[in-house]
């Protein structure tokens, strides 16, 4: 016995809307960027229809600001802006584009889109180009300044180990030599020649370490 299978129950504004482009650019001094293509996505198994809102309504004319889209199909929307002015530069507006079921009132899912106006192509990707580099130097100059502690404290100058071995070396040079009777210092503390020519070797070595940090 076979069981229907149920289409799971869909919450109010909770269902993705795939729209693309997320965000439409109009740039006054270029006329073919006035009129701008939404196409909205139905992904899904059921058949959606949608209505397309607007802040400012005024100023876009849209096609088509309501219809239905078939399961896994899509719809163009045209979007024309009426009202190219300086006044309006920079300023954001937006869109938004509600989805229900055919057979229901509700919203299923809201995507919200910003359109923008500016005054030129040429500016904007200048704006763009001046970013990416400052963008380039803040990376730059966060690397620098995260490697340069690192390449102080090994240029810094000689370790601690390097020190107490040169002035171990040092303390060997200035013991007495085996059979000089006259030293005050104990016996067992008088060194060879071939002893302080190993320490005087070390300190050699120790020394050209330093003067090459």
């Amino acid at each position: 016995m076979h069981q229907q299978k149920r289409q799971p129950e869909l919450v109010e504004g909770n269902l993705p809307v795939f729209v693309f482009p997320t965000e439409l650019i109009f740039y006054a001094d270029d006329q073919s960027t006035h009129k701008q293509v939404l196409t909205l996505y139905n992904p899904y198994e059921f058949a959606l229809k949608f209505k397309v809102l607007c802040t400012t309504p005024n100023k876009y004319v849209v096609a088509d600001s309501a219809g239905a889209v078939k399961p896994q199909c899509c719809v163009d929307i045209v979007i024309r802006h009426r009202d190219v002015q300086s006044c309006h530069y920079g300023v954001k507006d937006k869109f938004r584009l509600q989805v229900s079921e055919q057979s229901q009132r509700k919203a299923l899912g809201r995507k919200e889109v910003v359109a923008i106006l500016l005054p030129s192509a040429k500016e904007q990707q200048k704006e763009e180009e001046e970013k990416r580099i400052k963008e380039h130097l803040t990376e730059s100059l966060f690397f620098e300044q995260s490697f340069q502690p690192e390449n102080r404290a090994i240029s810094s100058g000689p370790s601690l180990l390097t020190v107490f071995l040169g002035a171990v070396c040092i303390g060997a040079l200035m013991l007495p030599t085996l059979g000089d009777v006259e030293s005050l210092v104990p016996v067992c503390l008088h060194l060879s020649v071939n002893q302080k020519l190993v320490a005087a070797y070390i300190l050699g070595l120790i020394t050209m370490a330093i003067l090459r940090t």
